[in-house]
């Protein structure tokens, strides 16, 4: 008997703001600011990508997981399975695609589950190739969605974050 194999779903969360691009990294920000040009603002797609083991600037977006004994996984069922329970089927395989937008096939025994995950904006529900990794986030954290706070550093403003990125004096400490 043959199981229906169910449409990919990856995980996401849906997100109102902007996407800004601060120097080298990207941020998502509650509102719009008027000393940074958003590259996109609006509705945005927040997915989250499952770093590779050994190559932790690679990512896969999870959209479908095939149990290795032949059940099938989608959205948020297979989001809690992959972060909750995958070490008990390591042959398991990841359906989904890249950081890059490339479709993958990765089994769950070459990611890297104790690292957290890659953030990326896409710019709608149905885009497979992401606007940015996201790096931080900026405003208050109701703003934001509850997955995403709990793997990315959070600024109330964006002059926090840029305080924060100033290297520590230590003879200022001293003295």
């Amino acid at each position: 008997m043959s199981r229906a194999i169910p449409p990919r779903q990856p995980v996401g969360d849906p997100f109102t703001g902007a996407l800004l691009r601060v120097g080298y990294v990207y941020l998502l920000a509650a509102s719009l600011s008027s000393e940074v040009e958003p590259v996109f603002s609006g509705q945005l797609t927040v997915r989250y990508g499952l770093r590779y083991l050994g190559k932790p600037f690679l990512a896969v977006v999870p959209a479908l997981v095939a149990l290795d004994y032949g059940d099938f996984l989608t959205g948020d069922a297979a989001w809690e399975f992959l972060t909750k329970r995958s070490n008990l089927y390591p042959r398991s395989d990841v359906i989904g695609y890249r950081h890059d937008g490339t479709d993958e096939m990765i089994p769950v025994k070459q990611l890297d589950l104790a690292i957290p995950p890659m953030a990326l904006a896409y710019s709608d529900a149905e885009s497979a190739l992401p606007l940015a990794e996201v790096t931080g986030l900026v405003g208050a954290e109701e703003a934001f969605p509850a997955r995403l706070c709990a793997f990315l550093a959070r600024y109330d403003t964006l002059a926090d974050f840029w305080a924060a990125q100033q290297p520590s004096n230590p003879d200022a400490d001293a003295g």
